[in-house]
C-alpha cells in the first residue's frame, strides 16, 4: 500500500518532466565546415547552414549577432551572419523552436583559402623537404586545417566526414604541404587566422573538379562528358581492361621473389666483388644513373657504441620506394609491402630486438624493389638514423655511401598507363559533387590549384577546360571574382641535347594564359624547383611561397614582387630577335649569374635551334643563333624539363614562352588571347606590327583576324609558311 501511494503521486510529476524535454526526434545537423577549431572569413557575410525538423525556426548566434531561417520540407535551412573582422576565439550558438542546440567553440575569423589539385597538392607535408624540422616548427595555433575525405560519387553530396584541427606537430604532418606553407607565409605576412581547406586526389584530370554543366554547354568541353558517358559501357570497359592489362604485361615488374644468388646478400662478412658498387643516399635509383625497374641490395656497415649492446634499437630509413625487406647483422627486422596504402610514401621504421645488439661492427641490409617509375631510397637524410629506443638524440646517420649491387632488372618504361575514363574519381564533375560542393557556400578568400599533369595531353583543351572550371566554382559559391592561383608544372624527367615539341610546355601555355586571361587569378611558377626523377618534387616551401606572393599583391594589395619575367614585346631584326619582358622585380638576372639560356629559335623550315648568343639588355634580351640567320619565331623552357636561368632580381623565375603558339588552337575559340604579347618586325617588307594588349578573355574570331594582315601567319610579317605549325 506504501509504494503503490508512493507511485501513484509520482506519476504528474514525470508527465510534466517529460513534456519539458527535447523531443527525442528533434534534429539539428551541422555540416563538417562548422566544428569546433573552425575558421571563419573575415570581413564577407556568413552563409551558416545545416539540417532540422522540416517548418522549425533555426537561430544563429555569433559574437553577438543574429540570424534566424526556417528549415524546409527536407529540412535544410540557411541563415547568414553580417561580416566580422578578424579575431576570436568565439562561439557559434545554433539552435531551434523545437528545442535541439549545438555550439561549436574556438572559432577564429581570418583568411579561408580552398588547397585542390592532383598529387602535388595532395603532397603532404611529412613527404617534403626537411620533414622533421617543418612539422616540429609547426605549433602555429592561429592556423586551422580541414581535410576533405577522397570519395568520388555521381551525384551531389550534401556533407563530408571531417573536422577542424589546430596546426600543430601532430596534425601537420599529413596535410597538404604547398597548403600548408602557402598558408604559413599568410599568417606571417598578414598576422591574422588562416584557414586550409585541402580537397585534392592524385592523379585527376581539371573535369573531375568542374560542375557537369560548365562541360556539357560549350562545344569543346562537350566531348569529355560525352567520353565518359561511353566509356561507361560494357564494350568499353572490356577495352580499358585489355589495355590496362596489357601495359601492366609490358611496364610492371613484379617480384619474383629472392633470387638464389642473393640469399646470401644479407650476411655480415660477405666479400664485396667489383659488381658492389656505391650510391649516396638517401636518393632515388635514377638520380644514380639506374633507368631500371627491379631488385637492388644496399649494405651499410655502422659502428655500434658500447653503451648500446643490449639495447632495443630503432632504425628508421624514410621512404622507400616501392617495397624492402631489411636485415641488422643477417636477422630480418622488418618489409613492408603492398599490404599498406601508400607504401612508397611511408617511412620504414624498424625495431632491433635488444639481445641482437652488440657492441662493434653491425651491417644493415637493405633490398628494395622498384616496381615502376621512381625507385629508392626517397626520404630525407634527416629520416635515416639509428638509435636507441630511450635515447633518440644519440642517434648515428645512416645517409651518406651505401654499397650497392642489382639482383635482377629490366629498364624503365617510358609509357605511362592507361588512364581509366570510366574510374569515378576521373569521371567528369564527380569530385566536385563529393568534395567541393559539400563546401559551399562556407565563404572563403579563395583558391590555389595545383594540377595539370593529369591533361597534359590535352593542353589546347585546357586552355578551355580551366577557365570553365573556375567560373563554375565562382559560380557556386557566388562571391563574385574568386582569386584563383595556379602553379605552373614543374620541371621533371630527363633533359634533352635539342629542342622538341612537348606537351608539358604546351600545358603550362595554358596554365598561363588562364592565369592572364581570368580575373584575379595568377600563377606561380615551379619550372625551377622540380625533380628530373620525380613528379612530385618535394620543395613545396617555394611553391607555397609563390602562391602566397601572388595572393599578397592581387588579393591583400601588398606592394611585394610576385612574378618572375613575363614576355612582352617581340621585335625581330635580320638575325636578331629582341625580346622585351615585363614584371622586372628589380631588373632582369639570372638564376646562376651566367648569360641566358633556355632560348630557341626558328626560320620558315619550323626547326628550332638553341640560341648562340644571348644577353641581357635593360629589360630586353637579345638573341641570335647561328643556325637560323632569318628567325621567325622565339621559344623559352620549351620543353618538359628545360634548362632555364632567366630570373629577376626578386628572385622569381621567367615564365615560359613561344612567340608562335600553332594558329590551330585560336580557331578552338578559346578566347584568352592576353597572354600573346605586342610582335614587331624589321623586315624587307618594312616596318610591320600587331598587338593583343588589353584584350582579355574575348572570343577570338574576328577580334584577332581583324588585327592581321590577312595573307600573313600570326606569328609573322612575312607570307605564311605553305604547313602550318606542328
Amino acid at each position: 500500500m506504501h509504494s503503490t501511494m508512493r507511485t501513484t503521486a509520482l506519476v504528474p510529476s514525470l508527465l510534466l518532466a517529460v513534456a519539458t524535454l527535447p523531443l527525442a526526434a528533434a534534429e539539428l545537423r551541422l555540416p563538417a565546415v562548422f566544428t569546433d577549431h573552425g575558421v571563419l572569413q573575415r570581413d564577407r557575410s556568413l552563409p551558416v547552414w545545416g539540417w532540422a525538423d522540416a517548418g522549425t525556426t533555426v537561430t544563429v548566434t555569433f559574437d553577438g549577432a543574429t540570424a534566424t531561417a526556417t528549415a524546409g520540407p527536407d529540412g535544410r535551412w540557411s541563415a547568414r551572419l553580417p561580416a566580422h573582422p578578424a579575431g576570436g576565439p568565439y562561439q557559434l550558438a545554433v539552435s531551434t523552436t523545437a528545442g535541439a542546440s549545438r555550439t561549436v567553440s574556438d572559432l577564429l575569423v581570418g583568411e579561408v583559402w580552398v588547397c585542390s589539385g592532383q598529387s602535388n597538392m595532395q603532397w603532404t607535408v611529412k613527404q617534403s623537404d626537411e620533414p622533421e624540422r617543418e612539422i616540429a616548427a609547426a605549433n602555429l595555433p592561429r592556423i586551422r586545417l580541414l581535410q576533405v575525405p577522397r570519395i568520388a560519387k555521381p551525384e551531389p553530396v550534401a556533407d563530408v566526414q571531417a573536422d577542424w584541427k589546430v596546426c600543430s606537430p601532430d596534425s601537420v604532418g599529413t596535410f597538404s604541404a604547398a597548403g600548408y606553407f602557402f598558408g604559413r607565409d599568410l599568417a606571417k605576412a598578414l598576422d591574422v587566422p588562416i584557414g586550409l581547406i585541402d580537397s585534392s586526389w592524385g592523379g585527376t584530370p581539371a573535369e573531375a573538379w568542374t560542375q557537369m554543366a560548365w562541360l556539357e554547354r560549350d562545344a569543346v568541353l562537350k566531348p569529355i562528358a560525352e567520353r565518359w558517358t561511353d566509356a561507361s559501357k560494357p564494350a568499353n570497359k572490356e577495352a580499358y581492361e585489355k589495355k590496362q592489362k596489357e601495359w601492366q604485361e609490358r611496364a610492371e615488374f613484379e617480384d619474383p621473389g629472392l633470387a638464389e644468388a642473393a640469399k646470401g646478400w644479407m650476411a655480415p662478412g660477405l666479400a664485396l666483388d667489383g659488381e658492389w658498387k656505391e650510391m649516396v643516399l638517401p636518393g632515388a635509383i635514377e638520380a644514380a644513373g639506374l633507368q631500371i625497374n627491379g631488385g637492388l641490395w644496399f649494405r651499410k656497415e655502422v659502428a655500434i657504441p658500447a653503451g648500446w649492446a643490449g639495447k632495443e634499437l630503432l632504425l628508421r630509413l624514410g621512404a622507400i620506394d616501392d617495397f624492402d625487406t631489411t636485415w641488422y647483422d643477417g636477422q630480418e627486422v622488418g618489409h613492408t609491402g603492398n599490404q599498406k596504402p601508400s607504401w612508397w610514401t611511408i617511412n620504414r621504421e624498424y625495431r632491433i630486438p635488444a639481445a641482437q645488439v652488440k657492441e662493434g661492427r653491425a651491417l644493415i641490409a637493405v633490398r628494395a624493389w622498384d616496381r615502376y617509375l621512381t625507385g629508392g631510397f626517397v626520404g630525407s637524410a634527416a629520416q635515416m638514423t639509428l638509435a636507441p629506443v630511450d635515447a633518440p638524440a644519440a642517434a648515428i646517420s645512416l645517409a651518406g655511401a651505401w654499397r650497392y649491387r642489382i639482383e635482377v632488372a629490366k629498364p624503365e618504361p617510358t609509357e605511362r598507363p592507361p588512364v581509366n575514363p570510366a574510374a569515378l574519381h576521373n569521371a567528369p564533375g564527380h569530385l566536385w559533387h563529393s568534395m567541393m560542393q559539400p563546401l559551399v557556400p562556407y565563404a572563403i578568400r579563395g583558391a590555389i590549384w595545383y594540377q595539370g599533369e593529369s591533361n597534359a595531353g590535352r593542353a589546347q583543351q585546357y586552355r578551355t577546360l580551366l577557365p570553365a572550371m573556375i567560373d563554375s566554382w565562382r559560380s557556386a559559391w557566388a562571391q563574385g571574382d574568386l582569386p584563383f592561383y595556379i602553379v605552373s608544372l614543374a620541371n621533371f624527367r630527363d633533359r634533352v641535347d635539342q629542342p622538341r615539341e612537348s606537351d608539358w610546355a604546351e600545358l603550362r601555355e595554358a596554365q598561363d594564359l588562364t592565369a592572364r586571361g581570368v580575373r584575379q587569378a595568377g600563377l606561380a611558377l615551379a619550372i625551377d624547383i622540380g625533380d628530373a626523377k620525380d613528379i612530385h618534387p618535394k620543395n613545396k616551401q617555394e611553391v607555397g611561397r609563390r602562391l602566397a606572393l601572388q595572393a599578397l599583391r592581387q588579393t591583400y594589395g601588398k606592394d611585394v614582387a610576385a612574378q618572375g619575367p613575363v614576355l612582352a614585346e617581340c621585335v625581330i631584326d635580320g638575325a636578331e630577335v629582341r625580346l622585351r619582358f615585363a614584371e622586372l622585380g628589380g631588373g632582369l638576372a639570372t638564376s646562376d649569374g651566367k648569360p641566358p639560356r633556355g632560348f630557341a629559335l626558328a626560320g620558315a623550315d619550323h626547326v628550332f635551334q638553341w640560341a648562340s648568343e644571348a644577353r641581357i639588355d635593360g629589360a630586353w634580351v637579345v638573341l641570335k643563333a647561328d643556325k637560323v640567320p632569318a628567325p621567325l619565331a622565339a621559344r623559352y623552357g620549351w620543353d618538359i624539363n628545360p634548362d632555364v636561368n632567366l630570373a629577376n632580381k626578386a628572385g622569381l623565375p621567367a615564365v615560359p614562352f613561344r612567340t608562335s603558339p600553332p594558329l590551330r588552337y585560336f580557331l578552338a575559340g578559346s578566347g584568352f588571347l592576353d597572354s600573346l604579347a605586342s610582335f614587331s618586325f624589321l623586315g624587307g617588307g618594312g616596318f610591320q606590327s600587331w598587338g593583343l594588349a588589353g584584350l582579355r578573355t574575348q572570343a577570338l574570331s574576328g577580334t584577332l583576324l581583324r588585327r592581321m594582315p590577312a595573307s600573313l601567319d600570326h606569328h609573322t610579317s612575312r607570307p605564311r609558311p605553305p604547313e602550318p605549325w606542328k
